[in-house]
């Protein structure tokens, strides 16, 4: 099932979000080694630093995913996207959220750790969506491609 939002046959959303992803989840890797380090404001800045990219990267993201979203029409499928686009929209409001506490507060302890750990969480489960509609049901998958026929 081919999606708009390709290059040669490759969807750009999943190609996109393996950056965001990894910035969250080493925002988070570095709030907890800030717990335990002898200099916790560098990992504090870190995490801030990598938390801001995602979240920038993340926006970028969601525009091929819409797109993407949009070209769905079997609606086991777009229930499915429904769930991952509104998972995704959770995690993005807690970043959000995260990322003004930290600013205006200048501490990564207490709420802004507990936002990081949930929204990490809530990723895996949106992630776990994704690779369903992509994996099980063939989202972005383009069989009739020339590239696809050469392997």
């Amino acid at each position: 099932m081919r999606t708009p939002a390709s290059v040669a046959g490759h969807p750009i959303h999943p190609m996109l979000i393996t950056i965001p992803v990894g910035l969250f989840i080493f925002s988070l890797v570095c709030d907890l080694i800030s717990l335990r380090s002898a200099t916790p404001a560098n990992w504090v800045m870190v995490a801030q630093y990598t938390m801001a990219g995602g979240f920038v990267g993340a926006l970028i993201a969601a525009v091929p995913g819409v797109i993407d979203f949009l070209s769905l029409e079997e609606s086991k499928v777009k229930k499915i996207a429904i769930l991952h686009m509104a998972l995704n929209l959770v995690a993005l409001t807690l970043y959000a959220v995260n990322l003004w506490l930290r600013i205006y507060n200048g501490s990564n302890q207490g709420l802004p750790l507990m936002l990081s750990l949930i929204a990490v969480g809530t990723l895996a489960v949106s992630g776990w969506l994704g690779a369903e509609m992509v994996h099980k049901h063939g989202v972005g998958v383009d069989l009739t491609s020339s590239s696809s026929s050469r392997l």
